[in-house]
């Protein structure tokens, strides 16, 4: 990896419920778990599209709606790299999800690229002809912007997928949220705190080896 040049392992999290706890949570004991109240009332969900920085352990780029699309995606992708002109060059790993080889990606990208070339047609011809078609493009290493998909059903390979698990223990599970705001807010702040207090390199540990049958 050259210098100017960042990895990033992007994801999103969908449906994540705003769920307000109907009454307080019983007072701990000596000795005793904390007891949560079951009952909550619904205030919806939100969608979080989240890009973490492999090098330095830490997120960089959240974007959050009701909705994860194509053009969802687009702009999430597009903040990122508008919030950091410095880099030269981006490597984003991603799983197979249509969305992160929409049409919508690839037209950004060959802008990016400062690409002049006639794209196709989708579903006809072309880059655009067709998934595979675009998930080859935009995986060219010659891009400004180039995706690297994981092998399917493999989306464990994505370090974000282990961020995840983190806010889904230290946030999510036991969180009380008062509307979308405020699950929003409480997000975005854990995020900031994990960056600044938290944040290091994962360190694989898995050796390689073949699984027995």
């Amino acid at each position: 990896m050259e210098k100017g040049e960042l990895v990033i392992s992007n994801d999103e999290m969908t449906g994540v419920q705003s769920l307000e706890r109907k009454y307080p949570d019983h007072p701990t004991a000596p000795e005793q778990v904390r007891l949560i109240e079951y009952e909550y009332i619904r205030h919806g969900t939100l969608s979080f599209i989240t890009s973490f920085d492999v090098a330095h352990g830490g997120t960089i780029c959240i974007t959050a709606g009701p909705t994860r699309n194509e053009l969802d995606y687009v702009y999430h992708i597009s903040k990122l790299i508008a919030d950091h002109p410095e880099i030269k060059r981006w490597h984003i790993v991603v799983d197979n999800l249509n969305t992160h080889c929409s049409e919508s990606l690839v037209r950004f990208v060959t802008t990016e690229s400062d690409l002049d070339i006639d794209l196709g047609i989708k579903g006809k011809s072309g880059i655009l002809q067709s998934m595979q078609t675009r998930v080859d493009f935009l995986s060219n290493p010659e891009h400004r912007v180039v995706f690297y998909y994981t092998p399917k059903h493999a989306s464990w390979l994505n370090q974000v997928e282990i961020w995840f698990s983190i806010v889904v223990r230290k946030l999510l599970r036991k969180g009380n949220f008062l509307s979308l705001d405020d699950l929003r807010n409480k997000f975005f702040a854990f995020a900031d705190y994990y960056n600044r207090t938290m944040a290091k390199p994962f360190k694989w540990t898995y050796t390689g080896k073949a699984l027995s049958v």
